[in-house]
């Protein structure tokens, strides 16, 4: 993908900006941080795949503004140029169309809604958004990283990149699934071993169902027998209950009319005593009439002295409201007057305080005259210091620059000696090297006889593995011939057996002929398949001998990977030391020419000539941070005065005030306290006061006579209640009469029915005491048929158990035989479920994958290296080493897995950490964008577009150089290489800069070419 054009509209802090991206080979993104830079490529990733870093959807709209925008042109490898534009709405759905250039003009790819449209973007361009920020994106640290992390995590990283996750995924549900076949395989071998074992009770369940039928039929004819007797015995129990029942219902006659006797003579008694309690206060007649009249009289003198009572009452409660008027009309008056009181103290109290601050008003004087000098040379200071910062600024600015072209110089240097060395070094084992060769070429080529040996022994071993695979499909085919010939001998033994073929009936004759021919049938398939099994336990012999002989040819090939690559790095140090002694004399004419350079400062002539200058000036201005700063304090310690000054002029106004208030103040105590003395007597609460007691004084209420009154009418109150009663005894007395004759009357009548029902009573049981009671032979026949009945319950019980069981077991045996297919099934696929696992694990198809890829990105690091480093250095993967004795031998052949990272330059293999920082980088840089060409291309897309996010912040800068001279290197690989930073001073190391400002109409692009 190599971009054409980008137009936003209303993207992130972009409000409408074009960049045109034609020309551009090699650009810079530059700019301060925060102005958007990130944000162009954030408008690219949007645009085509609808990602970028915003939390929301409509976080990418500019603020302010209801739509947004992205218009992006690219071509691709075949030079075919495509536009994609996404629009969205704050609060709506996203809009993607997907065009193609014609010559006619743009034609439109844009499928039916977003997601249609979205796939075919990524079938055109190859490459998913994740694949795109790990190839085309570099970031800061990955291939550190990647470099320093432990061998084992190099591996995660790797598989992370590659997506290797979803085979982690897999190998997950398939031991999920392994385990659920598993455990339902041991739960199927116990419940088979459970019904087994129930299965064997079928004989002895038939036998003891006979018995208990018999021993059934047995209890049912004794039950009939006795069920006769109890029908004859109930009979005649049946005729003294009927008796009995009779009795009962007259005795309850008997009883009732007793207790009617009983009430009525109560009744009448009760008559005869309220009679003569009527008669007796009918007697008093003329007494309670008195009484009563007196009652009275006496009532109604209390009733006037309650009204009388009342009104003193309420004369009281007003005399009272207006005495606590009066008490807080004083009180208030006190309370104003303790409040002037104190306002008096307080301002005489001010007044003091005031004089002791006037008195100090000389001494302020003095210190003002102080601030003021103190501030004339602080603004002297303050003048010469606007003039002095910007020269110092631009004195730093001067030295930075003088420092790093001095850097550069050094690092130049530090180069040309290291190369020089390293020539030197070449120079010096030319012969070794030769040697060295020649001795790694016949190694190899023995061990290329034995990697063609080894060929031959892994195509005998597949040769066998199918052989091994035809017999266990002729197993399968034998094994069902034998059940189906065993199912047919079963069919065969039931009794009237049809024949298996034409399911017609068979005679004897035939039946036996059909048994013959089935078992010899089953015989010969038998001998077949231990013919089969013989071979396959042979073939499977042969097999693991192969295996072992395969396993000792790979022990001893192990060092093929390593010679080969010997031989190679051997071949390149080797064809480096021609024409050396040239190179070295050039790199020493070089190293003079930096190190008189160095020696007498004969570089960067501008910088120093105006740095010069500028120290010049600096001293005549005579400028001093430290007089500054003395200069400062100098006026903060005077600044008291200005506060103090402000102090006593707010006095003077104060004591201005207080002058003016205390004499009202004391004016206004006096006449508070004359006003209280004046308001006891004088006031008109005291006045109504006065005439309320007159009022009480002339009702002559007394007390003890009201209540003396109230006592002699509570004791005369009871001639009310005999009053009452009398009236009701006059009512009373003729009823109470006619009601003693009636219950007199009736009582006789009661008396003489009795009489009849006790000679009935008698008869009956005369009845009873003739007759024979049956029910102890009733109850006893009851017991034993309820006995009876209780053992032929159980006994169908056990007989319905005992059928119930030979049901369940016939079903069982029909269950028994599917379960034991179904274990077989639950098997099979646990097994391969197992092995399902093992092969999508990290050591199954993950590992092969890597092992794969690593060779693919091996040569690719080195081809770029080769070129970063002028063929010097050399990386090597290797992903198994030997155990922890450092050993490989026949009896310890033990392989561990890794990824160890082994780096070689022409003084031999070295450790990572050992190799200088520009050798470090560039080591970095060719496995990070190796690792970025294997995706793209593992994606199908060619890697034509890189952007580098180094982060140079972070870097020195001989850092910075080295990493532009590396993307220098690499520029002919790519159509279009953008690098963002945001240091001003790295812009003139790139031909093309794309700078972006922040404003407030947004950020703003200027391309310089």
């Amino acid at each position: 993908m190599i971009p054409v054009q980008l137009i936003l509209k209303n993207f992130l802090s972009y409000r409408d900006t074009t960049l045109d991206f034609r020309g551009l080979h090699t650009a810079c993104i530059c700019g301060a941080n925060g102005a958007g830079k990130s944000s162009l490529l954030e408008a690219i990733t949007w645009a085509i795949w609808g990602e970028s870093r915003a939390a929301s959807e409509d976080d990418v709209i500019h603020t302010g503004t209801k739509e947004v925008r992205v218009d992006f042109t690219f071509k691709t490898s075949g030079q075919q140029t495509y536009r994609v534009i996404r629009t969205r709405a704050r609060g709506g759905s996203s809009v993607l169309e997907f065009q193609i250039e014609t010559p006619n003009g743009f034609r439109s790819l844009t499928g039916k809604g977003v997601r249609a449209t979205q796939d075919q973007i990524l079938q055109h361009i190859k490459l998913d958004y994740d694949t795109f920020i790990n190839s085309a994106y570099l970031r800061q640290g990955r291939a550190d990283e990647f470099m320093l992390k432990r061998p084992s995590e190099r591996k995660e990283i790797l598989a992370e990149l590659l997506k290797l996750n979803q085979y982690d995924e897999l190998e997950e549900r398939a031991k999920e699934l392994s385990r659920q076949f598993k455990a339902k395989a041991e739960e199927l071998e116990r419940s088979l071993e459970s019904m087994k074992t129930q299965l064997q009770q079928r004989d002895a369940i038939a036998q003891k169902r006979a018995e208990l039928e018999s021993e059934l039929e047995r209890l049912q004819q004794v039950q009939a027998f006795e069920n006769v007797q109890l029908q004859s015995l109930q009979v005649v129990q049946h005729q003294r209950q009927n008796w009995e029942e009779q009795l009962n219902f007259v005795r309850q006659q008997y009883q009732n009319l007793t207790g009617d006797c009983d009430r009525l003579e109560q009744e009448r008694a009760s008559s005869r005593s309220q009679l003569s309690l009527l008669e007796e206060l009918l007697a008093q007649e003329s007494q309670i009439k008195a009484g009563y009249t007196h009652y009275q009289n006496l009532q109604s003198q209390e009733e006037g002295m309650s009204a009388k009572f009342a009104e003193y009452t309420r004369a009281l409660a007003a005399r009272q409201q207006k005495q606590q008027q009066l008490s807080k009309q004083i009180q208030d008056m006190e309370r104003q007057l303790q409040q002037a009181q104190a306002q008096l103290e307080a301002l005489q109290q001010q007044q003091q305080e005031i004089q002791q601050t006037l008195s100090k008003s000389g001494e302020v004087e003095e210190a003002l005259a102080q601030l003021a000098a103190a501030r004339q040379h602080l603004a002297q200071l303050d003048r010469l210091q606007m003039q002095v910062a910007p020269l110092l600024q631009q004195k730093a600015t001067l030295q930075s620059q003088i420092d790093r072209v001095h850097a550069s110089l050094v690092a130049r240097l530090e180069q040309l000696e290291a190369t020089q060395n390293q020539l030197q070094g070449q120079q010096r084992r030319q012969p070794q090297l030769q040697q060295a060769v020649m001795e790694v070429a016949v190694q190899i080529e023995e061990l290329e006889k034995k990697r063609v040996y080894l060929q031959r022994v892994q195509e005998k071993g597949q040769e066998r593995r199918h052989f091994i695979e035809r017999l266990q499909a002729h197993q399968r085919d034998f094994e069902r011939l034998l059940g189906e010939l065993e199912q047919k001998l079963q069919m065969l033994q039931t009794p009237n057996a049809i024949c298996p073929l034409c399911e017609r009936p068979l005679d004897e004759h035939h039946w036996n002929r059909v048994v013959d021919k089935t078992k010899t049938e089953y015989k010969d398939t038998e001998e077949q398949l231990w013919v089969v099994r013989e071979q396959m336990a042979v073939s499977d012999r042969e097999i693991q001998v192969l295996r072992q002989e395969y396993r000792e040819i790979s022990q001893l090939l192990s060092p093929y990977d390593g010679l080969r690559e010997q031989r190679g790095q051997l071949a390149a140090q080797l064809q480096a030391t021609t024409d050396v002694e040239q190179q070295i004399q050039h790199i020493e004419t070089q190293k003079q020419q930096l190190e008189r350079s160095l020696q007498i400062g004969d570089y960067a002539h501008d910088q120093q000539a105006e740095l010069s200058q500028l120290n010049q000036y600096l001293q005549q201005l005579n400028y001093n941070e430290q007089d500054h700063a003395l200069a400062r304090n100098e006026v903060e310690r005077w600044r008291w005065a200005e506060i103090k000054q402000g102090q006593i002029k707010d006095a003077t106004k104060r004591e201005a005030q207080i002058a003016a208030r205390q004499p009202e103040l004391e004016a206004q105590i006096v006449q508070l306290q004359a006003t209280i003395g004046q308001a006891a007597t004088d006031s008109e609460c005291a006045k109504e006061i006065a005439v309320l007691d007159r009022h009480i004084s002339e009702l002559g209420y007394d007390t003890e006579q009201h209540n003396n009154l109230r006592a002699s009418v509570r004791q005369a109150q009871a001639w009310q209640l005999r009053y009452q009663q009398l009236l009701t005894a006059q009512q009373q007395y003729p009823q109470l009469q006619t009601r003693a004759q009636e219950l007199e009357v009736a009582l006789q009548a009661r008396w003489v029915e009795r009489q009849k029902l006790k000679h009935q009573i008698d008869s009956i049981v005369h009845q009873l005491q003739e007759t024979a009671n049956p029910i102890a032979q009733i109850q006893a026949l009851e017991q034993q048929l309820a006995i009876r009945r209780r053992q032929l319950d159980e006994q169908l019980a056990q007989v319905g158990r005992l059928e119930q069981m030979a049901h369940q077991l016939e079903v069982l045996k029909n269950q028994y035989e599917q379960q034991q297919q179904q274990l077989q099934e639950v098997k099979h696929q646990y097994r391969t479920y197992q092995e399902l696992a093992q092969a999508f694990g990290k050591n199954g198809i993950q590992t092969l994958m890597i092992e794969n890829v690593l060779p693919q990105l091996e040569a690719e690091t080195n081809q770029l290296l080769s070129r970063l480093s002028a063929n010097q250095l050399h990386v090597q993967f290797v992903t198994q080493k030997a155990g922890r004795n450092g050993k490989s031998t026949k009896k310890n052949s033990k392989l561990i897995d890794t990824l160890d990272i082994l780096i070689a330059d022409a003084r031999g293999t070295r450790a990572y950490e050992t190799y200088s920082g520009g050798e470090a980088f560039r080591i970095n840089f060719a496995i990070r964008l190796a690792l970025a060409k294997l995706l793209a291309q593992r994606a199908g897309a060619a890697l034509q577009m890189l952007i580098v996010d180094e982060g140079f912040g972070t870097q020195d800068s001989e850092g910075c150089d080295r990493l532009i001279a590396a993307i220098n290197a690499i520029a002919p690989d790519f159509a279009c290489i953008l690098t963002v930073t945001h240091m001003p001073h790295l812009k003139e190391a790139f031909a093309a800069r794309i700078e972006v400002n922040k404003t407030q109409q947004g950020s703003q692009l200027r391309l310089l070419v």
